[in-house]
């Protein structure tokens, strides 16, 4: 006789339903180095890799990738890698990232790819697992993940959304996008897949926020290439265009209507050429002439040349800065010529751009630039477009994303003002741990996530406090009292960025560093109690005397 099972009791704890696990350690909260981890039990999954730029108090740093501690922690868990496109914001980070973890594979578009790949090679880092897929294609990572890559228009080709396919329900993530009717490659952002996805029930959908707070819709790529394609009919002279480099599609506009119009085009910049070799490798490019070199355009015209260049940034060593301030080894501007600025500021690099604007205005150039001249559009959606994700999506949570604070939560507001809002949404920072199962959405814990500041050919050795002791430099310079103490106690000082040559606040500086000095030796104090009180003398002292807080280095040489 078999007996039954005894009946579980009443009091025993249920076992917890699994959970995915969302952990954005870079981009949320900010626009810039994007990536994403997804974590299932013992697997994860890993999405892009980029990197910002820094801020104008972040002096000397090159640039700012993600902080990977988790990963590095849990490196043994992944199984793969997605990449959404290749903008910087997005890929820029993986030679730092890619270079500290174990090799899996990572999968993304032809033209992405082939940017990585580039990118790797500059970093020697020649054995990375690059698995190339189109749109439509589904991967499997481990036992409990699968994606579904779809596509969505963007200002560079090859720009995928995702459909991440797991235990707890399905997560549509958009990647970075605009809903253009009229891209310059023809293809259009595939709706219909957010739709059915959205009938076969979409659990989270994680959407860029950008342009959260724009009401409207986005102009498209046509328009902008048309608006182009007038002011440039008017030039008489050579025309300068400036725009990203990874603006292939707008690229590829503006050599078809300088073809029509007569003019040879000249790529100048390390990254525009870098696009451009991508973009024609993988068939996104293709010129209706070849390009020419600033040396060979010397028999044309000047109304048949057109310059394609870096700098619309506002970047001094870019080939627009060179241009503006005359440093450019083989080009010089003149009066008769056209400067067009296809693009808009970063936040961060306005004084930049306008710095160089008014230097092309003395240099008695025209300039045409936005929002005076609409020769520029975002890549990314308004909020009519936003609404039409969330409306076909139809997600029972949501996830804003890639935007900072206020972009995150004017998308929060949009979501509940349509006819089925999400049944929850979150604001999430860098490092939460959002815990996510068919009834659970919540920020359950946080993890290491920040910046590393790239220096030159340092990472991670530069932090906050070196940037916070370069801002003192910045704005109060630097005095160094060296106090000499044999054969006669005396002092030496050197001032850089303190003042101009002073002599008589010098003597004074000197006179109070020795006082204390030889204070210190009467009394027969440790050295370094004699820096200490020089140090807290000469401080006390130019503050008094100047209202100034210079970094001071004290330095006892017996």
């Amino acid at each position: 006789m078999t007996k039954a099972a005894p009946a579980p009791r009443a009091d025993a704890p249920e076992t917890p339903a699994p959970t995915l696990t969302v952990i954005p350690l870079g981009g949320m909260g900010e626009i810039g180095k994007n990536i994403t981890v997804y974590r299932y039990e013992d697997e994860i999954v890993v999405v892009d890799g980029g990197l910002a730029f820094p801020k104008a108090h972040q002096m000397g740093v090159d640039l700012i990738v993600p902080q990977i501690d988790y990963l590095i922690e849990h490196q043994d868990l992944i199984k793969g890698w997605i990449l959404t496109h290749g903008h910087e914001d997005h890929i820029g980070g993986l030679p730092y990232i890619f270079a500290r973890l174990p090799r899996v594979p990572v999968y993304g578009l032809p033209l992405t790819l082939a940017l990585v790949r580039e990118k790797m090679s500059e970093f020697g880092l020649h054995d990375i697992d690059l698995r190339e897929v189109e749109y439509g294609d589904e991967v499997r990572f481990g036992e409990h993940f699968r994606a579904e890559f779809f596509c969505m228009t963007h200002s560079i080709p090859d720009n995928a959304g995702y459909l991440l396919k797991t235990p707890v329900g399905q997560v549509l993530h958009t990647g970075d996008f605009k809903l253009d009717e009229q891209p310059a490659d023809g293809r259009l952002s595939d709706l219909a897949r957010i739709e059915r996805a959205g009938q076969e029930g979409v659990l989270l959908l994680i959407s860029d926020s950008t342009n959260a707070e724009r009401p409207g819709h986005t102009p498209s790529e046509t328009e902008i290439a048309r608006n182009l394609e007038d002011v440039i009919a008017r030039c008489r002279g050579r025309v300068f265009l400036t725009t990203f480099a990874s603006q292939v599609h707008r690229i590829q506009n503006i050599l078809d209507l300088a073809h029509r119009q007569g003019r040879r085009v000249v790529m100048e910049g390390r990254s525009m050429l870098k696009y451009a070799q991508a973009a024609q490798q993988t068939g996104h490019m293709n010129p209706p002439d070849p390009f020419l070199t600033s040396e060979e355009v010397g028999e044309l015209q000047d109304q048949q040349v057109l310059f394609v260049c870096t700098g619309s940034q506002g970047q001094p060593m870019a080939v627009m800065g060179r241009l503006a301030f005359g440093t450019h080894a083989k080009i010089a501007l003149r009066r008769g010529d056209t400067v067009i600025f296809s693009s808009n500021p970063i936040p961060g690099n306005e004084d930049a751009v306008n710095l160089i604007v008014n230097r092309l205005y003395e240099l008695g150039v025209d300039v045409i630039y936005p929002p005076a001249f609409r020769v520029h559009a975002s890549g990314h959606a308004s909020q009519e477009e936003l609404a039409t994700v969330l409306n076909l999506a139809r997600p029972k949570f949501f996830l804003p994303w890639h935007g900072e604070p206020r972009h995150q939560i004017n998308h929060a507001k949009l979501a509940q003002t349509l006819p089925r809002p999400p049944k929850r949404t979150l604001i999430a920072k860098n490092g939460d741990v959002v815990q996510l199962g068919p009834d659970e959405f919540r920020v359950a814990a946080t993890v290491p996530a920040g910046g590393v500041y790239v220096d030159g050919l340092g990472v991670g050795d530069v932090g906050d406090d070196v940037l916070l002791d370069r801002v003192n430099l910045s704005q109060e310079g630097l005095l160094i009292v060296t106090a000499v103490l044999h054969p006669t106690p005396h002092v030496e000082v050197v001032a850089r960025g303190f003042s101009r040559p002073n002599r008589d606040l010098e003597l004074q500086i000197r006179r109070v560093a020795l006082e204390a000095v030889e204070q210190g030796l009467r009394e027969k104090k440790r050295l370094e109690d004699v820096r200490d009180d020089v140090y807290g003398a000469v401080r006390r002292f130019t503050r008094k005397a100047t209202g100034r807080n210079p970094m001071l280095i004290p330095m006892i040489v017996d």
